[in-house]
């Protein structure tokens, strides 16, 4: 039987018209395959700018606001307030645009225009502000300035930010046809905000500094707006796949949930931050590590939801709520052993301090991150975009700083506020009986720990005892003794700020810079430590004293080391020193800034051209400015690049010691406001003077060659020291991003920076005396200083090991005697030499008579040494 040509004719075109559905299907599928796949650098690419602008901005906000607890909340508090408002404010426009490609490429490019802008927009205003703060805001006043900079002059970018996750939702979903992806947009972001953490801190703001990682940043975002709008021209218009909704949590309970989940995911963050300080490095890396773990948790979280919760049921919340308060649990419960996980993986440096941090952040962050994954699914199945779920979140992010620093930690300390957070999670279950199931275990685990005493994280050395202990929200600080007596205030576990055992030292840091002013009245010292050396200047006649210390928990333990010395001349105000030096109208004849740990972020902005500028300003005519190095601490680059800016604004600046001690060497860098020599006969008067010699002569000081002694070099010597090469600047914070080889310096010998200063600054008197008829006299005495001076130095770093007793006499003496004959007014050898003498004459006679006619030949003008020889053996030199 034959076919029929129509009904053949007919088949064929329904096979041919199928075909072309099938292809065109298979079309579409494969571009909405390829548009996903390319939206994931875009979504990833998003995040990694956001947290490069806030680690930017955030760090350009301290040195105008401030490094005080309520600076830096009222900064974060702002910086998430603008993500709030922007959420909210755009989640209808995203909802409704027919084009959410283009309304993201919008908003990239406003963040992009106003990264630039802020280049120079917020280091203006940061100094705009500080008139209207003043030196001693209160507390209220400066939290609301540092909320209010940021949040007016951030807005348009934290505005924009808000909005860009629900519009990469929105792009992701129709791209995919899927209903649900917002667990994965939002891992994929957080995955990019790791990313940016890392390459923030690690590689572009060393290499390019503040503004040149900004202009980084903003092409990122440059990338993905144009990426964007490439994208959605080639999509086509995929559909999100329905999927049957589940059983809603109400409106209201959701909004709760998102709103206390993001307050105490932040603070638990905060809290942990604070916890590690104590024990890590507290270096710019050290944060970075931390909140890397912290977002490396956030995101895997996240991308495990989008994997596995697709099909989530109400059950689901509550294990996410428990698991999370059982995480945070976990966290607390190895808190204690924090520490000595640190001692093993320091040996790894950054790597180590990472591992460490991933340890304390990877189970509660994940948790955290599949919770907000689910949230904003619900609040996507409910109102048909994420802007929501962010705004709340973000709103709640906003006062948890707050709330940790000013409420938990000064209530509970730094430990116990850990399981509180936990408690918060499992207050959040949806009422029923099987909260009660999902509750009992990290409530019964986190009962038991509360039982304990919080875990002493500050290192007490054997046979010593803690003191005193002072938990604030920025530093713990402690007062330890160790086994032979010794009182020495440290600070988050590891920073030593002094003690009993350097008071001397102390009060010739103050006493340096107030001999080098002719007559000084009015002295300003930043940092202030124990109190010795704001002390030590209330001893001088005549000068009254102002200090300034950041930490209120310092000055709350000023009293464990107040002595019969200190005067009652000096006041203390607790405030950022460089806020205070920036709003403050007065002037000060000395301004002495303290050793300022350089690896400690934060400290780095006080070695900033623009600091030493301000510091400048506020010199009364003639005034003298003296900033303290620690050199033990110091790398040779990071001091090279101070004395550079130094220089760049005290142009006749120089160097100087403040003892001989190879073991805690420390260099002064010493300006004057009009510049000039130094008057040596003005000088001599003032020792001369009772009042000043009574305060002068027990701390070595008796006459002008024992402070020009420790001078090393002027602006000559010191210019060709540093060469050429970076400023340490706010824009390009080089000491700040030195912190790992700072960090280095503290395990190598203390003396190794000091004799690579020694040996390569040539002190010329010339550059420091005036004309006068003394000066050829005084220059060639000087001379032959400080040649002593560094040999003694020398042979001081080439002590083997820690001799005592006759060992340490055999190997000292030779050098102390090269020394000695190199300038016999060199007293720093001459009265060691002699202190040895007279121990040997109750053991060993003959040696101590060997000895002091080998002190006698060197210092020959010297009477004390051949006096001893005559009244103790009778011997007379020839």
């Amino acid at each position: 039987m034959q076919s029929d040509p129509d009904s053949a004719a007919i088949a064929s075109a329904e096979q041919f018209a199928g075909a072309v559905q099938v292809e065109a299907a298979s079309a579409r599928s494969r571009q909405a395959a390829s548009c996903d796949w390319a939206l994931i650098p875009i979504v990833m690419a998003s995040g990694f700018a956001g947290l490069g602008y806030e680690i930017v901005w955030t760090r350009q906000l301290s040195l105008a606001l401030g490094t005080e607890m309520m600076a830096v909340l009222g900064a974060i508090a702002g910086f998430f307030g603008g993500l709030a408002l922007g959420a909210f404010a755009l989640d209808a426009v995203i909802r409704r645009s027919r084009s959410p490609w283009r309304v993201y490429a919008i908003l990239e490019s406003i963040i992009a225009a106003w990264g630039l802008v802020n280049v120079w927009l917020l280091p203006w205003a940061g100094r705009a502000l500080l008139p209207l703060l003043g030196t001693e805001p209160s507390p209220a006043l400066l939290w609301a300035g540092s909320f209010a900079l940021p949040t007016l002059v951030l807005l348009p970018a934290t505005t924009a930010m808000g909005g860009t996750l629900a519009a990469l939702e929105r792009m992701t979903r129709e791209a995919r046809g899927e209903a649900r992806v917002a667990a994965g947009v939002y891992g994929a972001n957080t995955a990019g905000a790791l990313a940016g953490t890392l390459a923030s801190t690690f590689l572009l703001i060393p290499a390019l500094g503040f503004s040149g990682t900004l202009v980084c940043l903003a092409g990122v975002n440059m990338f993905c707006a144009l990426s964007a709008l490439a994208v959605g021209a080639a999509s086509g218009k995929a559909r999100a796949a329905e999927v049957a909704r589940p059983k809603p949590v109400r409106e209201l309970r959701l909004t709760i949930t998102l709103f206390v989940t993001g307050l105490l995911g932040i603070a638990f963050e905060v809290l942990v931050v604070r916890l590690a300080a104590q024990v890590m490095q507290d270096t710019v890396y050290t944060f970075a590590g931390l909140l890397a773990a912290y977002l490396l948790g956030t995101a895997a979280g996240g991308l495990l939801w989008q994997r596995a919760g697709l099909h989530a049921q109400e059950g689901s919340l509550r294990g996410l709520l428990a698991g999370t308060a059982f995480a945070c649990v976990m966290t607390a419960s190895f808190a204690p052993y924090v520490g000595r996980l640190v001692e093993t993986a320091s040996a790894a440096g950054v790597l180590g301090e990472l591992a460490v941090a991933i340890a304390l952040f990877l189970a509660p962050s994940t948790a955290m991150g599949a919770l907000f994954g689910l949230l904003a699914q619900q609040v996507r199945d409910q109102r048909g975009s994420v802007g929501w779920a962010v705004g709340v979140n973000s709103l709640g992010a906003s006062i948890a700083p707050l709330v940790a620093a000013q409420f938990l930690i000064p209530t509970f300390g730094t430990w116990k506020p850990l399981l509180l957070v936990a408690l918060g999670y499992l207050l959040l279950l949806p009422p029923g009986w099987p909260a009660w199931a999902w509750t009992a275990a990290p409530a019964i685990f986190a009962l038991l720990l509360w039982a304990h005493p919080a875990p002493p994280l500050t290192k007490v050395p054997s046979g010593g005892a803690l003191l005193a202990v002072h938990e604030g929200p920025m530093v713990t600080a402690s007062v330890v003794d160790d086994a032979a007596g010794v009182r020495y205030l440290e600070v988050n576990g590891h920073f030593r700020m002094g003690g009993t055992s350097s008071v001397r030292s102390d009060y010739r840091q103050a006493m340096l810079p107030l001999l080098l002013h002719q007559a000084p009245h009015q002295a300003l010292f930043l940092g202030i430590g124990t109190g010795a050396t704001v002390a030590g200047g209330s001893q001088m006649p005549g000068v009254r004293v102002l200090g300034v210390e950041l930490s209120q928990e310092v000055v709350d333990l000023l009293p464990w080391f107040a002595g019969p010395a200190a005067a009652p001349a000096s006041r203390v105000t607790v405030a950022d020193a460089r806020r205070f030096i920036a709003a403050d109208t007065g002037r000060y004849d000395v301004i002495v800034a303290d050793l300022f740990h350089p690896a400690l972020d934060g400290s780095g902005a006080l070695y900033t051209v623009e600091h030493f500028e301000a510091v400048k300003r506020r010199l009364a005519p003639g005034g003298v400015f003296c900033q303290w190095l620690p050199l033990y601490q110091l790398d040779l680059p990071s001091l090279r690049a101070i004395i550079r800016g130094f220089l760049d604004i005290y142009p006749d600046g120089s160097a100087w010691l403040n003892h001989y001690s190879v073991r805690t060497p420390m260099l002064a860098l010493v300006g004057a406001r009009d510049g000039g020599y130094f008057d040596a006969d003005a000088l001599a008067a003032r020792l001369r003077d009772p009042a000043v010699a009574q305060v002068a002569r027990p701390l070595g000081f008796e006459a002008p060659i024992d402070l020009l002694g420790q001078y090393l070099g002027g602006p000559r010597a010191l210019s060709a020291f540093a060469g050429e090469g970076p400023r340490n600047t706010d824009d390009y914070p080089f000491v700040t991003f030195d912190a790992r080889r700072n960090v280095h310096a503290l395990t190598a010998p203390p003396w190794s920076l000091l004799l690579a200063v020694t040996r390569s600054m040539q002190a010329d008197a010339a550059e420091l005396l005036a004309v006068g008829p003394e000066r050829e006299s005084l220059s060639r005495r000087l001379s032959s200083y400080w040649r002593a001076r560094d040999r003694f130095l020398e042979a001081g770093a080439s002590l083997p090991g820690d001799p005592r007793g006759t060992a340490l006499i055999e190997a000292a003496a030779p050098g102390l005697i090269e020394a000695l004959r190199l300038s016999s007014e060199f007293d720093p050898a001459y009265g060691p030499l002699m202190g040895m003498a007279r121990s040997l004459m109750s053991s060993d006679r003959a040696a101590a008579a060997r000895l002091l006619r080998q002190i006698d030949r060197a210092a020959p003008s010297r009477s004390e040494a051949r006096e001893l020889l005559l009244r103790e053996f009778g011997l007379r030199m020839e």
